[in-house]
């Protein structure tokens, strides 16, 4: 089957004149049938090249129940015995309203009323990213009571959110990386019409929509794939059990599920940009890789509406292959997370050095990261036991995405603390400065802005015992290279989730007001000054002060120059700058008006000057 970049041609659609198209592959089915449940109705479909089934009928209207009955042949194809009749929810459904065991429904995704036809994105360099969970965002926990931020995140000057997985996961608790309906958005934050709504609403203010999706595994209840077709291979193994098959036999229709999965972001919800998790767990060997073609058909989408789709790949491998255009042998992904960054950021800041946080050594690692974005890039790694990385030579800045912390780095703490917790006031404001003073695409995790307090812990609401009881093992055995003597928190329990939901009634205490008026400024101040504004990673030079756990970090565009003086000691430094008073202070984060103690003048000599413990300095000069 053909894929068709300007309708969903999988699953069940509505044409223009209103007949329900059904598409379903099933390979080594005997027979196969639509069941009307609401109706009692049962149609048959026609078998199809490939493996395909098709039904076309104007009896299915939209909010129907609706399942499929399958006869499976028991030898892979083979006609030998044929196994009795089963029932199947839709593997591309659009819409699982009673969640993954229910039945799936009939719904129409092109029947939803944009008013953002005038939308056509904005350009990846000016994102500023708030990534948020759906169901910890708010009391509510769902998107309606998204839009209902969305003039907050405004003023604190995001140009781009960024949403957790929606895709149905089971029960009511997640943080969506469990789902096993990849077309179905979670029927607990509000459905697929729901999602419509919130991305429209954020185009009318602005804002693009970046969305969380998982192409590496599926999660391990709800999921029948197998009892269609061979979507796993036992060729290669991830964390999470057989790879998804991208490139052993039969592959090609797991390939096109995927791409479809992807289009339908973009087209059916308009969403501007997609996070794919983990693709280092994505298995292909093919002529053409699958994170590559589904490039090649974002592009033709891209064409086809006017907008440009981005790809964001979370990559834990140090290997600008994936981000490197197509004529270079890259498969063109347009930007991937940097968790090095991070990681020598924390260690800087005097956190302990512990699993994979003892391969940094802190400031130098850390100025490292600022110019060539990867820590690691042929060295040998200590916790890898091996070399690792190659140099991201050519790469630009906006190829690169970095955090002071994230949903994993905060939730795969055992007990799930935020930096808040773990580190000082000033150090939060640092944390934050060397985020944003960086030539990388900033992102800030939900309550970053304004120091949460409250923890972001693993939770689920699995219904299989087993499964749960395995989940448990599963995190106290992670935690063992950490030496956590602390209970792990119960994933299953609703209290673990509860507690990992935002406390908005702590804006109301003075000193998480003054930590978002701190980011405010600072946002404001990365858009305003050019130097920071524009993410050319070789108009930069760093400075490092081993000794006294301090760095200079220099970035210029045009006549504007900024230097962001960083102290990440406990104690007041003296650092050499030359022509130091050619320099205007634009912000110092120890200062009174940010919640510091600093209420003197910056004692600035010609070529010196005095910084407070844990805190940032920018200035700007026009002598470059």
């Amino acid at each position: 089957m053909e894929i068709n970049i300007q309708e969903r041609k999988i699953g069940l659609n509505f044409s223009s004149a209103g007949k329900a198209e059904v598409w379903l592959w099933a390979p080594y089915a005997a027979t196969v049938s639509v069941f009307l449940v609401n109706k009692e109705l049962k149609f048959s479909m026609l078998k199809q090249d490939f493996g395909y089934w098709f039904l076309c009928t104007n009896e299915i209207a939209e909010g129907d129940e609706y399942e499929f009955e399958l006869a499976k042949f028991s030898d892979n194809g083979q006609i030998l015995v044929q196994n009795e009749p089963f029932h199947r929810a839709d593997p591309a459904a659009a819409y699982q309203k009673q969640g993954i065991a229910g039945h799936s429904t009939a719904i129409n995704l092109k029947s939803f009323a944009w008013t953002d036809e005038s939308w056509k994105g904005i350009p990846i360099e000016n994102y500023i990213i708030y990534e948020l969970h759906t169901g910890t965002f708010s009391p509510s926990g769902n998107f309606e009571s998204i839009e209902e931020k969305l003039d907050y995140l405004l003023d604190l000057g995001i140009t781009a959110i960024e949403l957790m997985p929606v895709a149905q996961f089971p029960g009511h608790r997640n943080w969506g990386y469990d789902g096993v309906f990849p077309f179905a958005v979670q029927n607990t934050y509000g459905g697929p019409i729901a999602l419509q709504h919130l991305v429209n609403a954020c185009h009318k203010k602005g804002l693009a929509v970046i969305l969380d999706a998982v192409y590496n595994h599926m999660g391990p209840e709800g999921n029948y794939f197998n009892d269609f077709g061979p979507y796993f291979t036992d060729q290669y193994h991830t964390p999470w059990g057989n790879a998804i098959n991208f490139d052993d036999a039969d592959c090609d229709p797991v390939r096109q599920y995927f791409i479809e999965n992807v289009l339908m972001w973009f087209r059916d919800f308009h969403i501007d940009a997609l996070r794919l998790d983990a693709v280092h767990a994505i298995k292909d060997l093919s002529a053409t890789h699958i994170l590559k073609e589904i490039k090649e058909y974002v592009n033709k989408l891209s064409e086809f509406t006017g907008r440009t789709h981005h790809l964001i790949v979370e990559l834990d491998l140090n290997d600008n292959k994936f981000i490197n255009p197509v004529e270079q042998g890259g498969y063109a992904m347009d930007a991937q997370w940097i968790d090095e960054f991070h990681h020598a950021l924390r260690v800087t800041s005097g956190q302990a050095k512990t699993g994979y946080y003892a391969d940094f050594n802190g400031i130098e690692h850390l100025a490292k990261a600022f110019t060539d974005a990867y820590v690691y890039d042929g060295q040998y790694s200590p916790h890898r036991k091996k070399k690792f990385g190659i140099e991201a030579k050519g790469n630009a800045g906006k190829q690169f995405t970095v955090f002071s912390q994230n949903h994993d780095q905060v939730g795969n703490r055992m007990l799930g603390e935020r930096t808040s917790k773990l580190v000082s006031f000033g150090m939060l404001k640092l944390l934050a400065g060397a985020v944003f003073c960086s030539p990388y695409l900033p992102l800030i995790f939900m309550g970053e802005e304004y120091g949460e307090i409250n923890p972001f812990q693993f939770f689920i609401s699995h219904g299989d015992e087993k499964l749960i009881a395995a989940v448990r093992e599963g995190r106290k055995k992670e935690f063992e290279a950490f030496h956590h003597e602390e209970d792990t928190p119960d994933p299953q329990a609703e209290t673990t989730f509860n507690r990992s939901k935002l406390n908005w009634n702590s804006l109301n205490e003075n000193k998480h007001q003054l930590m978002l008026n701190f980011y405010t400024a600072l946002i404001k101040l990365r858009k305003s000054l050019p130097a920071l504004a524009t993410l050319n990673r070789n108009q930069l030079k760093v400075d490092v002060f081993k000794e006294q756990n301090c760095l200079i970090l220099k970035r210029w565009e045009g006549r504007q120059q900024v230097r962001c003086v960083m102290n990440f000691s406990p104690q007041q430094q003296v650092l050499s700058i030359p022509n130091g008073l050619e320099y205007e202070l634009q912000l110092n984060s120890a200062a009174i008006e940010w919640g510091g103690t600093n209420n003197n003048p910056l004692v600035f000599t010609e070529n010196n000057i005095t910084i407070s413990p844990e805190s940032i300095l920018i200035f700007t000069s026009s002598n470059v």
